[in-house]
């Protein structure tokens, strides 16, 4: 019976505690007298660390929902953005802010909150006029010479045969010496294959009729796609300019991006030849000199780049790559997770966030 009654009081107890603490697994509350360390890196239009005219898209989200959450705060500015996550992570700062990408390995030593804005990589590169061996320079290519060689081979096969079925009931156009004989059974393939068609050699026999027939087909489809190929590449090469438009072009090429930057491991995985800047203004510069091909970041940072240096010779390319979204970053038990999400939803619903956005950054970028 004694135990009954423990067990009744320990039920009564426990729902007492449930109806007084209204959620004891939610996060605890910051006290408006509580000052919070905010750290600050990253790039512009997100991070002005040296300007008194703006602040950011980044600075400008956090200090619109920290006044709706009435929180004080002191700011902690950082030059490198891998620092700020490292002092993150030992608990020195209580938020960092900035435009900082999202990703699952920096999961597993931090939180975050949801996206404020989701951004992409992209390509920038120079514009300059081609000089006459940026031209030429495709035909000298590895895998040109390679084709070239394949077609040379295919050639003297079907020669041979030419010459294996003419040469005895056509020794006059295909003699029985092996380097004559074959030589202009090459001929007849490469006349047959262009459709010049000279006349000059013609096979006879029903073997020779059949080799030459079946060249015919196969040399319409290749030679159709091999001089289409001759034909662009020669076109781009002519009218074309310096500039990167995909991913495919920088395989074994020098190309730069932030140190710390999530552009790293996805250049290395396309074979690119990374080259660590400081900043972006050191990547452009590395650009400009010629020590790089391309410069690899964050887009919306590119555009405003452009936008801020439009009388540079520079060319952003259209295709984007690697989608992620900048948030908040928070030490991994950080109590502020939940109040900043609902406050950055609140933002968003009233467009706020959009209008901040907007300011910096064109509506459609």
């Amino acid at each position: 019976m004694r135990s009954k009654t423990i067990y009744l009081f320990l039920i009564l107890f426990t729902f007492h505690l449930f109806l007084n603490s209204p959620n004891l697994f939610a996060q605890s509350e910051i006290s408006s007298s509580d000052t919070l360390l905010i750290g600050v890196a990253g790039t512009q239009p997100f991070v002005f660390p040296n300007s008194n005219d703006h602040k950011g898209i980044a600075v400008d989200i956090w200090e619109d929902l920290a006044a709706k959450k009435n929180w004080n705060y002191n700011y902690l500015y950082f030059d490198k953005v891998d620092v700020a996550l490292s002092e993150l992570t030992k608990g020195t700062i209580d938020v960092l802010v900035g435009p900082i990408s999202i990703t699952s390995s920096r999961l597993e030593s931090m939180r975050f909150s949801q996206p404020f804005y989701n951004s992409s990589l992209a390509i920038v590169s120079r514009s300059d006029e081609l000089t006459l061996w940026d031209k030429i320079k495709p035909f000298f290519s590895v895998k040109l010479l390679l084709a070239v060689g394949i077609f040379l081979f295919i050639l003297s096969i079907v020669g041979t045969l030419l010459w294996l079925a003419e040469r005895k009931n056509s020794p006059d156009q295909f003699p029985e010496d092996p380097i004559n004989g074959i030589g202009n059974g090459m001929w007849l393939a490469v006349v047959t294959m262009s459709t010049v068609g000279y006349g000059d050699k013609a096979p006879v026999t029903l073997w020779g009729r059949i080799i030459t027939g079946t060249w015919i087909i196969v040399s319409i489809i290749f030679a159709t796609s091999m001089v289409a190929g001759i034909a662009s590449t020669l076109t781009l090469n002519s009218m074309g300019t310096s500039t990167v438009k995909n991913i495919e072009q920088l395989a074994n090429t020098k190309v730069t991006t932030l140190t710390g930057s999530p552009a790293t491991p996805f250049l290395q995985e396309n074979r690119a030849k990374v080259i660590d800047s400081n900043s972006l203004q050191e990547a452009m510069d590395k650009l400009q000199a010629k020590e790089v091909e391309a410069v690899v970041y964050d887009r919306p940072q590119l555009l405003y780049y452009l936008k801020q240096n439009q009388d540079e010779n520079l060319y952003i390319a259209k295709a984007e790559y690697y989608k992620q979204g900048y948030g908040l970053a928070f030490p991994i038990n950080s109590p502020l997770v939940y109040e900043v999400n609902r406050a950055l939803l609140e933002l968003s619903e009233h467009l706020e966030t959009e209008k901040i956005i907007e300011e910096y950054l064109e509506k459609d970028e």
